[in-house]
């Protein structure tokens, strides 16, 4: 069992080492996502699935190392989590640390992945409304002037032909 406790505990590092990789990258997202930069949005999640890819793999690697130990130690895989292994390890205290260890270190870093992406998901979500507020407001416009409505004064400056409704980067990013 002591092998298939280090394969894991290897994955498990090689896990963390991704998702580490991960945090630039989502960092940088926010970033394209302010910048209403839609092609850089587009290359950057591309990156994130190559990564996700990646991880989607030695999650599947983790889940046979898990069916194995459970067939050693004779517990259905299902009732075999990280904590529960822990526990089972009391009389291997380094191999108990070492996975201890890196599921602290994981749970960390998948937290803040959690809270960079649920920001980036506010922004984007900030931004749609922005874009369908804007898309109806030109639709109420184009009514009120197909209508005959008058619409305020009518007042038009120098830039009223360029036909500018609002300006990128309007929305909220400090969340």
């Amino acid at each position: 069992m002591a092998s298939l406790i280090d394969e894991l505990i290897g994955v498990l590092n090689k896990e963390y080492d991704i998702y580490n990789e991960l945090l630039p990258v989502a960092e940088e997202k926010t970033k394209i996502i302010i910048r209403n930069d839609i092609e850089a949005l587009q290359t950057i999640t591309e990156k994130e699935q190559a990564v996700v890819e990646k991880i989607n793999l030695l999650e599947k690697k983790r889940e046979d190392l898990i069916v194995n130990i459970a067939t050693v130690i004779n517990k259905k895989p299902e009732d075999l989590s990280l904590k529960a292994i822990i526990q089972i390890l009391e009389s291997q205290p380094k191999e108990q640390k070492a996975l201890s260890e890196i599921r602290d270190n994981l749970n960390l870093v998948i937290k803040r992945l959690v809270e960079i992406n649920n920001r980036n998901q506010a922004l984007i979500q900030q931004s749609l409304e922005m874009i369908e507020f804007n898309m109806n407001f030109i639709q109420s416009t184009r009514t009120a002037q197909s209508t005959g409505a008058v619409i305020g004064n009518n007042t038009y400056t120098k830039g009223a032909s360029t036909g500018q409704i609002y300006e990128a980067g309007m929305f909220d990013a400090k969340q």
